[in-house]
């Protein structure tokens, strides 16, 4: 089983933290108590983890970014394409849906054991939130020269869209043309973060199918990053998937809850002016540390919740590995990923859908799309 990841915000750390890309799994305590930081997503990891196509979000918030919103969403898109770049051997720039299904082709050709170590893995960039844009729906097309096949409308407010860190507002008419101009190109409109008015707009004027690429079920965990029952209907009926996420806010009620009272206050200090956002980040994770985390069982809840609101065509894997500091207990990284698979059988869904969540349907929804 190889695995097809819709989410991971690893090249922020690997570019403004100088983060090991290479660092083992088994080494990263090591590089820790070095002072080395070690991401969740390595190259050793992604191997380790059967990862055959990931997402690399480039995530820009303009209130930590000020002015220079663009630049830095190419500096982050040109990291990813670097990384390809300089492992040339185990990763190769993704465009098309031929693309991103050429590793989980060569693992059905050649079998399980030697494909899921030799086959190289596809790497699609996109933006994490509009930011990048600063306005200007003419940067897409710059940003889409340079690889970028996904577009999360919103992680804060633009001029484009509200979210749920935001206002709440919908779609503007700006949005409306951008969401129009994702369609023509063949970017694939992301919903995560977008506000439920946002949400509801997209689905009056999409005309493709759109996806939430780390996104959870509101019904079980309250934490309005998370999709209503209807939400999930509406995207599954248009032939999106949602990538249900590891991030222990978004799978527990109770864990959002801790974390909801201390990062919601440092989001607001961090558009004040008052603190970095890696100072909020900071913050919050001291402030949970200790906090029990769910386990990875968890997970399984909202797969098949998902699975009965949207059917089994729905759903799909989006981490927001190096985008979270909680994950799961005793999961440490993109190593763990076969034990995703292990808990979607115990927890009793069928070989077929096991592989429609783990890969299938992503790889489908995105050929559509990217063509």
């Amino acid at each position: 089983m190889r695995f097809f990841d819709a989410h991971c915000d690893t090249i922020g750390p690997i570019l403004e933290s100088g983060a090991d890309f290479l660092v083992r799994p088994e080494d990263r305590a090591a590089a820790a108590a070095r002072g080395t930081l070690a991401p969740h997503i390595t190259l050793p990891a992604l191997r380790a983890g059967r990862i055959g196509a990931q997402v690399f979000a480039s995530w820009v918030w303009g209130s930590n970014y000020k002015g220079r919103e663009f630049e830095t969403g190419m500096a982050k898109v040109a990291g990813v394409r670097k990384l390809c770049a300089d492992h040339p051997a185990d990763l190769f720039l993704a465009s098309t849906g031929d693309d991103l299904a050429a590793p989980f082709a060569a693992a059905a050709a050649d079998g399980p054991g030697a494909a899921a170590s030799q086959a190289r893995i596809a790497v699609l960039p996109s933006l994490e939130g509009s930011d990048s844009l600063a306005g200007n729906i003419d940067n897409l097309f710059a940003f889409y020269d340079e690889g970028v096949r996904l577009l999360t409308l919103a992680w804060d407010d633009t001029p484009f869209c509200g979210s749920t860190y935001g206002d709440g507002s919908g779609l503007t008419k700006l949005g409306v043309d951008l969401v129009a101009a994702c369609e023509s190109l063949g970017v694939m409109i992301d919903v995560s973060h977008l506000s439920d008015q946002g949400f509801a707009d997209l689905c009056a004027v999409a005309e493709r199918p759109f996806v939430a690429s780390h996104s959870n079920c509101r019904a079980i965990c309250p934490s309005p990053r998370n999709m209503t029952d209807g939400m999930i209907r509406d995207m599954a009926e248009r032939g999106g998937v949602m990538g249900i996420t590891l991030a222990a806010g978004f799978l527990s009620r109770d864990f959002f809850e801790l974390e909801r009272s201390g990062m919601g206050e440092a989001l607001h200090a961090v558009r004040a002016g008052e603190m970095s956002y890696e100072e909020a980040e900071k913050l919050s994770a001291e402030a949970l540390a200790g906090a029990q985390l769910p386990a990875l069982t968890a997970l399984v809840e909202h797969v098949k919740w998902a699975i009965d609101k949207g059917g089994e065509d729905a759903v799909g894997l989006g981490g927001d590995l190096d985008g979270v500091d909680h994950l799961p207990a005793g999961f440490h990284g993109a190593e763990d990923y076969p034990r995703i698979e292990d808990v979607l059988r115990a927890g009793g869904l069928t070989s077929g859908q096991v592989d429609k969540v783990c890969h299938g349907n992503f790889l489908r929804v995105f050929k559509e799309i990217l063509g």
